[in-house]
């Protein structure tokens, strides 16, 4: 079966998960939650990464592997029994390792706003880095696949949650697939395709039943986030600019 195989590279604190399970919703899909997630905190942290560097490090790293090379060959390009394969992916796990697989498989960034998205991260991981974001990793991925004849799709998450419907319309006809009303909607709880991480991440996904509505950040946004801010407005400004729905 000659598989038609997709990559989301997101940033953290996105709605990549909901992307995920709106995906596990086709008939014709298979889906895979981050699995390099194993191979970026192996090579980041080490052997010993602790909880403390990254919220269940421990059980990420013994549940599955950390070898880049061998994840790419067996599960990204690996046997997959269905026509499609979605895979969650985080665009800051693509350290140390050969991108060539990129010209494998059909490729789709993932964007949010980093004023919404940088509070968010830090309450889990402290105060983030521009590596942690994924943001220049993001483009330098869409500065790469140009390069090579690839048309990344790019998506804004407020964007897609102000239009569901549109945006993922459009998002399957650009990667070759028929929507299915399906997408929309989901039952609350997990999907058997969850990473062990998911009780550290995914609470808000677990109780949802679809693409929740967008709403704005109330709080006041972080003094202490502002230099990291700015570097990453850079980015998803020139990364917005081309999301679907725009």
């Amino acid at each position: 079966m000659d598989t038609k195989r997709i990559c989301l590279w997101s940033g953290p604190r996105n709605v990549s998960t909901a992307l995920m399970y709106a995906f596990a919703q086709r008939s014709d899909t298979e889906v895979i939650d981050e699995p390099l997630y194993a191979h970026y905190l192996h090579t980041k942290y080490g052997a010993q990464a602790l909880d403390s560097t990254h919220p269940g490090a421990v059980e990420v790293m013994a549940s599955m592997s950390t070898d880049g090379a061998h994840v790419i060959e067996e599960v990204i390009l690996g046997p997959c029994e269905k026509p499609v394969l979605f895979m969650k992916q985080m665009a800051h796990h693509l350290v140390n390792i050969d991108r060539g697989f990129l010209q494998q498989t059909r490729n789709v960034l993932l964007i949010r706003d980093p004023r919404e998205m940088l509070p968010s991260l830090a309450k889990i991981i402290g105060t983030p880095t521009l590596a942690d974001t994924g943001f220049k990793t993001q483009h330098d991925l869409l500065t790469d696949l140009r390069a090579v004849g690839q048309s990344p799709s790019i998506l804004d998450a407020r964007l897609l949650l102000e239009n569901p419907s549109s945006v993922l319309s459009q998002l399957c006809e650009r990667i070759g697939l028929q929507f299915e009303t399906s997408m929309l909607s989901w039952e609350v709880g997990g999907n058997p395709a969850d990473g062990v991480w998911a009780p550290y991440w995914y609470q808000n996904v677990h109780r949802s039943t679809g693409f929740a509505p967008y709403r704005p950040k109330a709080e006041p946004f972080p003094a202490e986030l502002e230099n990291v801010f700015a570097v990453c407005s850079e980015y998803y400004n020139a990364l917005r600019k081309d999301a679907i729905g725009n």
